[in-house]
């Protein structure tokens, strides 16, 4: 319970800071690369130790630590373009939507049971993160699908290859914090290249606000991410076929209950009913089959 708890609260942390670019005039990528930095410096910090390439090299993870970390930097970059081009609503429901794929694969690859209540949450998880996540007269011109659907997929597959990491390959504590690092670590190299380039171009400049940004979303960022690898292990508590899309609605609903109270975002009778059906999701998925 610990672990899906301050899962969320870390996620619905990030999103708030993410809310709050725009205002500070923010740039987007560099706030990133910082934030992917500051991960890899309080995943260090956390271990007690800069971990050494040469300790890793040999490591069955190494190569799944490389993809996810490509798959971190594309992923924050598509949720950021996406949610200039066509809003944060649309953005935010492909990127929670994307619950179903590592639901299923779940059943697939790790034979977890479904039972009737876990498939209407699954069903009922749909509507509800739509609903919840509209806000109303943003962006109401037709999404490019393109975008929508990449995060949907990307998010998803990314989800999936987390818990199939953390079944086969990371059996300890210290493997699964230095796995976390170095995930981090690539998505930073990446980062400081694209940076490099631009400024290279004259495209950029780094400016201080952006450094700053980076760090206040780092430390959460990295122990967001260490922590959902705990909460993927803790199978007495939830399967992953029922913690990630319990995890993901519980974003969405603290998410929508912060921006309505921080933020002062409206809401709308639609927007309760998603609520509603949100948190009905939610108990059926991890309870309705017990």
């Amino acid at each position: 319970m610990f672990y899906l708890i301050a899962t969320i609260i870390l996620n619905v942390l990030i999103s708030s800071i993410f809310k709050l670019f725009p205002k500070y005039n923010i740039n987007t990528l560099q706030a990133i690369v910082a934030n992917y930095i500051v991960c890899v410096i309080t995943g260090s910090f956390f271990i007690g130790h800069i971990p050494s390439l040469n300790a890793a090299i040999h490591a069955t993870w190494l190569p799944w630590s490389l993809l996810m970390g490509v798959g971190f930097i594309c992923i924050f970059n598509l949720l950021g373009y996406s949610t200039r081009v066509d809003g944060i609503t649309t953005t935010t429901i492909a990127n929670k939507l994307s619950l179903v794929i590592p639901a299923l694969f779940s059943v697939i690859l790790y034979k977890e049971q479904v039972g009737t209540g876990k498939v209407i949450g699954i069903i009922l998880a749909l509507p509800a993160v739509y609903l919840t996540t509209r806000v109303k007269g943003e962006n109401n011109k037709p999404p490019n699908l393109v975008l929508p659907a990449l995060i949907f997929i990307g998010g998803g597959l990314l989800d999936t290859l987390m818990k199939y990491v953390q079944t086969y390959f990371l059996p300890t504590n210290d493997t699964q914090a230095l796995y976390t690092i170095f995930c981090f670590a690539t998505a930073a190299s990446i980062g400081i290249l694209i940076v490099a380039v631009l400024i290279m171009l004259r495209k950029t400049t780094i400016r201080m606000r952006n450094i700053v940004a980076g760090v206040c979303m780092g430390i959460p960022n990295y122990f967001s991410i260490y922590y959902l690898i705990r909460l993927l292990e803790s199978k007495d508590f939830l399967q992953s076929s029922a913690a990630i899309p319990v995890l993901n609605i519980g974003i969405v609903v603290a998410s929508t209950l912060t921006a309505i109270l921080l933020f002062k975002e409206k809401t709308t009778i639609l927007r309760d009913i998603g609520l509603g059906l949100s948190i009905l999701a939610i108990l059926l998925i991890a309870f309705g089959d017990k």
